[in-house]
C-alpha cells in the first residue's frame, strides 16, 4: 500500500512540475522551446524527413538529395542515389543507422521507392510507377516490415499500396476496396505525412482540393471508410497537408492553404473516435498553414508540434491551443521514436532542431522529482 500511494505521489508531482515547467517556458524567453539551425551543406528543398533514434536522422528533397546524421546533428553526410539526379524525394522512412526507404513523387515514372541497407553508401531501386497518370503522395509503416503508400487517385479512386516486406515487394489495394473521391480531389506530397498509422492495422489518410476528408481502415487496407473533415477545401491549394494519430482513437489534422499561408481559418481539426469525425479547433492561438504535425511520444497525446512554410507551433493540451514557434518556414518534420529529438526541415538547405520541449525535458522533470522524493524518504527514514 505504501508503494502504491508513494507511486502515486510521484506521479502527481511529475505532472505538476511539467506543467509548471511548460508555464515557465513561456513566460521566460530564455528557456522557450526554440529551434537550433544546423548545417546541411546543401540548397535543396526538402520536403523528407525520418528520425530512427535521439542520434539518426534521414532527410531528404530535390535534386536527389539525402542527407543522414548519427550524431544527433553535429555532422550531416550526403548519399548519392544513382540515376536520381533529377528525382524529389518527397518522403522518407527510417528504421535505423543503416536502413530506409526513399520515395520520389513525380509524374510517371518519376514516381519511385528505393532502399538502403547500408547507411545510403548503396542503394536499390525497388519500384516504378507504370502509370502513366501516377503519383506518389506519401508512405508510412507500422513496423519494419508492414507498410503503405498512397497516391494521387486513378480513375476516380486513390493509387494504394501494401507490403509485408519492408519494401522489397507491394501490392496494390484493389481499387472496388475505396471509397470514390470526387472530381478535383487528391493528396499533397508536402512532407510525407498525408498518410498516419497508428497500433498494428489501423491507417488514415488526409485529402485535399476539391474535398478536404479522411480515408481511412482499421485492417491494414483490406476495408475503408471516409470521413469529412471542416478543414478549408474547393481549391487546387487547399486541404488537408498532415495528418497525425496519438492512438487509435486520438488524431489531428492539419493544413490550410499554401497560395495563402498567413490564412488561419480552418487549419486545424481533431477526431476522439478513430477518425470517424472531426472538429475544428476554433479556440486558442489561430495557427496559419501547416504541411507537417506530429505528437510527441510517451506523453499520451497532449504534445504536439506542427510546421508550415511560414512559421511553426506547438501544443501542450492536444492541439486545442497553440504557442507561437517563430516565423522561420518548415515543410517536413519529424520526432524519433523516444521523443528526444524533434527536427524540422524546408527550403533552401534549411534543418533545424527543437530545443527546450521533448522528453529530454520531461526526462529532466522526472529525475529531479524522483531525487526529491528519495530524499524526502532518506530524511523520514
Amino acid at each position: 500500500m505504501l508503494q502504491f500511494l508513494e507511486k502515486i505521489a510521484r506521479t502527481a508531482l511529475v505532472a505538476v512540475a511539467s506543467i509548471g515547467l511548460f508555464v515557465l517556458s513561456c513566460s521566460r524567453q530564455k528557456s522557450a522551446p526554440k529551434w537550433q539551425p544546423q548545417n546541411s551543406g546543401v540548397t535543396a528543398s526538402f520536403r523528407g524527413l525520418s528520425a530512427a533514434s535521439s542520434n539518426v536522422a534521414w532527410v531528404t528533397g530535390t535534386q536527389g538529395t539525402v542527407l543522414r546524421t548519427i550524431d544527433g546533428g553535429e555532422s550531416w553526410q550526403k548519399s548519392a542515389v544513382p540515376g536520381a539526379d533529377s528525382l524529389d524525394f518527397r518522403d522518407v522512412e527510417a528504421f535505423d543507422t543503416k536502413t530506409a526507404l526513399l520515395m520520389s513523387a513525380g509524374t510517371g515514372e518519376a514516381s519511385r521507392i528505393y532502399r538502403t541497407d547500408d547507411g545510403g553508401q548503396s542503394w536499390q531501386l525497388l519500384y516504378t510507377n507504370t502509370l502513366a497518370n501516377g503519383f506518389f503522395d506519401g508512405m508510412a509503416f507500422w513496423d519494419r516490415e508492414h507498410g503503405m503508400l498512397y497516391g494521387d487517385p486513378i480513375d476516380g479512386k486513390m493509387f494504394v499500396m501494401t507490403t509485408a516486406d519492408g519494401g522489397f515487394t507491394w501490392q496494390r489495394v484493389p481499387p472496388d476496396a475505396l471509397p470514390e473521391m470526387n472530381a478535383g480531389e487528391y493528396g499533397f506530397a508536402a512532407s510525407g505525412t498525408g498518410i498516419a498509422v497508428s497500433d498494428t492495422a489501423s491507417v488514415w489518410i488526409g485529402t485535399g482540393g476539391a474535398a478536404a476528408r479522411v480515408f481511412y481502415s482499421h485492417d491494414r487496407g483490406q476495408n475503408w471508410a471516409v470521413a469529412e473533415t471542416p478543414l478549408i477545401s474547393g481549391e487546387a491549394s487547399t486541404g488537408i497537408f498532415s495528418i497525425a494519430f496519438a492512438d487509435a482513437q486520438n488524431g489531428i489534422v492539419v493544413g490550410g492553404d499554401y497560395q495563402q499561408p498567413n490564412a488561419t481559418t480552418a487549419t486545424v481539426a481533431r477526431s476522439t473516435d478513430g477518425g470517424q469525425s472531426w472538429q475544428l479547433v476554433e479556440s486558442g492561438a489561430p495557427v496559419s498553414f501547416r504541411s507537417a504535425v506530429a505528437y510527441l511520444p510517451g506523453t499520451g497525446g497532449p504534445q504536439l508540434v506542427a510546421v508550415g512554410s511560414h512559421g511553426a507551433s506547438y501544443s501542450t493540451d492536444g492541439g486545442a491551443t497553440w504557442i507561437d514557434l517563430g516565423e522561420a518556414g518548415y515543410h517536413a518534420l519529424s520526432i524519433d521514436p523516444d521523443g528526444k529529438s524533434i527536427w524540422a526541415a524546408g527550403g533552401e538547405g534549411r534543418i533545424a532542431k527543437l530545443t527546450g520541449f521533448g522528453r529530454k525535458v520531461i526526462d529532466e522533470v522526472e529525475r529531479k522529482v524522483n531525487q526529491m522524493m528519495d530524499d524526502g524518504k532518506g530524511k523520514d527514514d
